[in-house]
């Protein structure tokens, strides 16, 4: 073999190595690539589940992404709720449930009870709820679940109780919508900010007045709530069959 041709031989087989190392690096390099996207991937779908929350509402999915609420402290609240009551001034809504719907006129002289409760209905939080409390002659009772998709939504919303705003002129007549409170350590009756209750017996329940906030009255839908009033309960007054808040819807 000529000196030219063990060159062109040499020249050949350094050539092949190089290529192979080349694809050897490429294909190294797309791995490490496909590794880091599915990573990225799999840490992107953890978030979406711990930040968000999904829920059936009229046969379709609906998400609530948790990043989007600004989370309130107490010492923030006043503040926070008027400015939102300002931005915000909706005074009725509709709640849609598995037993028919229930128009409801929010009182402006109850400005923080109001922008709490409108808040909330346009962030989709009653969206997670039931009706979770029914005496029948009593009350029936809204906002809560044994849904963790709640619990998040509570948890992202703030821990807080509102002030309550006790007036002569709303009182606990058939029909009220008052809200909740927590009764442990509460002196000043300040009010739970996620749940409410709707007075269905026909006396009203006057024993609540100026111990509960009346914030609105329902305008429409007093024979469904009388139905939801009727529904059979466990030991703790929950229904049996779970009263389904489809929606708040804000007019």
């Amino acid at each position: 073999m000529s000196y030219f041709q063990k060159l062109v031989s040499f020249t050949f087989v350094i050539t092949i190595l190089f290529a192979s190392c080349e694809d050897t690096k490429t294909n190294s390099s797309s791995k490490q690539t496909q590794r880091e996207l599915e990573e990225k991937a799999r840490i992107a779908r953890e978030d979406s589940i711990i930040n968000s929350v999904n829920f059936a509402s009229d046969g379709s999915k609906t998400d609530i992404d948790l990043r989007s609420i600004t989370t309130v402290e107490q010492e923030q609240l006043i503040p926070f709720l008027t400015k939102y009551g300002k931005e915000n001034p909706e005074d009725r809504v509709t709640i849609y449930s598995n037993f028919g719907e229930i128009d409801v006129k929010l009182y402006k002289d109850t400005p923080l009870h109001r922008a709490n409760f409108i808040r909330l209905a346009k962030i989709g939080y009653f969206e997670t709820t039931f009706f979770h409390r029914v005496l029948d002659n009593f009350v029936v009772q809204g906002g809560n679940s044994d849904n963790l998709s709640t619990q998040k939504v509570r948890a992202a919303v703030g821990d807080y109780l509102i002030p309550n705003e006790f007036s002569s002129a709303h009182q606990h007549n058939r029909g009220a919508f008052s809200a909740a409170k927590y009764a442990e350590q509460n002196v000043s009756k300040a009010s739970s900010p996620f749940e409410f209750f709707i007075v269905q017996g026909k006396r009203g329940a006057h024993h609540l007045d100026n111990d509960h906030t009346v914030f609105g009255e329902v305008t429409a839908g007093m024979d469904v709530v009388d139905k939801i009033a009727k529904v059979k309960t466990d030991a703790s007054e929950w229904p049996i069959r779970n009263v389904l808040i489809d929606s708040v819807v804000v007019r």
